[in-house]
């Protein structure tokens, strides 16, 4: 069977895979690029997602990408926009045309001999299913961080007796009606704090049921200085100048909340209590156990959800579910909320590269005995990158950062006649979780997740102005990279590796 060869394969077609598809064509048009995506449209998140008011939980000034700008008023978009603006920048760059629908990656292997990567690709037509393969230099995952198919959905005691519909934001049906009903939305994340408000205007009412609540903070759709000076200056000057201010605003507060946790506290707890009834019981719905950061902090635009609290529309419920009845749920304390409509907002199932199996010269890999490298790639594995945004920043920063390191990584390959470059495990022995968050997702899933270590580049800073040091201006030839040529291309007395260690790049 002969097997198609690319150069570089980007696996997933979302806010990321379109971001380093876009990238490599700028940067390196020679290279022969192919765009692998599952599903039958670009946009990933932002097409998968459809539950009332789905948006950006960033703003799009730091959400989109460095080198095309975004230049809706609204700084805080819905989700539409952002997949129009996905799709919008593909067709741009021309990446439209090279992205192969239906395409599930299963499996990949790497041969250091040939250097390169034989894919096994799961191809969706009219009949079924059938597998093809492709061969690439370089594998450059960019398919999120959590499973596609279904949601998480908790053990809920006594669901087969509610008589009413029950539906998980990830899979929102077209044809779900909330106008004059009552919904329940079980969760106190960034998916319910964004539903509660969508369908309190129509619902007869809306309960947002938490086990326990979440530190908000209320902002703005549209970003003050953008709007001042739009229209003023050039967007090609207004783009770069809000989205470093946005960055330094979220670094700072990020920042801050470390260093002074009790501060913070109370100032998200004070613009909180700002904007509920006199008398409301703010501890109880609003001021979670842990410190702001330690999950990642829900944004409010326009205050939408207090409004709706204080309007009557919505209503905030912290407690546990004892079990569902036929009409609705009962708490533990004997409280029954009726409902027409219960929407689980509980959270995701992580994967991890998108559930690919790797292997390396026969021997599989386990990403989670690996060490990831500088963010974006595994110990061991060579030629491989993954695309892994901020937890606590907007998820394109690091992504843009990855991207770009990645195409300054192949010109040096490439200037260099090197094929082959791994990334080896920390001089170290501490480990530490991949993901620093005490969310429920997170530590659900920590061992299926690689580790950091515990010194740069093996450590994962979560600071943007620190990662364009690493990423944008120290050399791809780092300390930890081994770089050689393919046994099957390199001459002879030419095929031992080139390492770089502490003391920089060799050969």
């Amino acid at each position: 069977m002969t097997r198609e060869h690319v150069d570089v394969l980007v696996v997933g077609a979302g806010l990321s895979g379109i971001g380093a598809a876009c990238r490599l064509r700028r940067e390196s048009p020679q290279r022969s690029l192919a765009v692998l995506e599952s599903r039958a449209a670009i946009g990933g998140t932002w097409d998968l997602f459809r539950y009332p008011g789905v948006r950006s939980d960033s703003d799009m000034y730091t959400l989109g990408y460095s080198f095309r700008p975004w230049t809706s008023p609204q700084a805080i978009a819905d989700g539409p926009s952002i997949r129009r603006y996905v799709e919008d920048t593909a067709r741009e760059f021309g990446v439209d045309r090279l992205v192969r629908y239906g395409h599930r990656v299963v499996r990949a292997e790497f041969s250091t001999a040939e250097g390169r990567w034989s894919v096994e690709v799961e191809r969706t037509t009219e009949d079924g299913t059938e597998t093809v393969e492709l061969t690439c230099g370089f594998l450059f995952s960019c398919t999120g961080y959590y499973r596609y198919d279904h949601g998480y959905e908790p053990e809920l005691p006594g669901r087969d007796r509610f008589t009413g519909t029950v539906v998980h934001p990830q899979h929102w049906p077209a044809d779900l009606v909330t106008a004059g009903r009552r919904v329940v939305v079980v969760g106190s994340g960034a998916t319910a704090v964004t539903i509660v408000p969508a369908v309190a205007g129509e619902a007869e009412h809306v309960t947002m049921l938490q086990r326990s609540p979440s530190w908000m903070l209320s902002l703005s759709r549209r970003d003050a200085l953008a709007d001042r000076l739009r229209g003023r200056l050039p967007e090609k000057v207004v783009y770069p100048l809000v989205r470093w201010k946005n960055i330094a605003a979220a670094t700072a507060t990020f920042q801050l909340s470390r260093r002074a946790p009790g501060f913070v506290r109370r100032l998200l707890r004070e613009r909180v209590a700002a904007q509920l009834p006199t008398g409301y019981d703010v501890d109880r719905d609003f001021v979670p156990s842990y410190d702001p950061w330690d999950q990642r902090l829900c944004f409010v635009p326009g205050g939408e959800l207090f409004k709706a609290v204080r309007a009557g529309k919505a209503s905030v419920v912290t407690g546990a579910i004892d079990t569902f009845t036929e009409t609705g749920i009962r708490l533990a304390s004997g409280e029954e909320l009726p409902a027409d409509v219960v929407v689980t907002a509980t959270g995701l199932d992580l994967l991890f590269l998108g559930g690919i199996r790797l292997a390396v010269d026969g021997r599989d890999v386990d990403p989670a005995a690996c060490v990831v490298y500088k963010g974006m790639m595994l110990s061991g594995v060579p030629n491989l990158a993954f695309a892994l945004g901020y937890t606590n920043a907007s998820w394109t920063l690091k992504v843009d950062l990855v991207s770009e390191h990645v195409v300054r990584l192949l010109k040096l390959m490439q200037r260099r006649g090197h094929d082959v470059v791994t990334a080896a495990e920390p001089p170290t022995p501490e480990r530490s979780p991949l993901i620093d968050l005490a969310a429920g997702y997170v530590r659900r899933s920590q061992d299926q997740l690689p580790k950091q270590g515990s010194t740069t580049p093996w450590l994962l800073h979560q600071n943007y102005p620190r990662d364009v040091l690493l990423l944008r201006h120290r050399s791809p030839a780092d300390v930890g990279l081994t770089f050689s040529r393919a046994a099957a291309a390199a001459p002879a007395g030419d095929r031992e590796p080139a390492t770089t260690g502490a003391g920089g790049a060799r050969g």
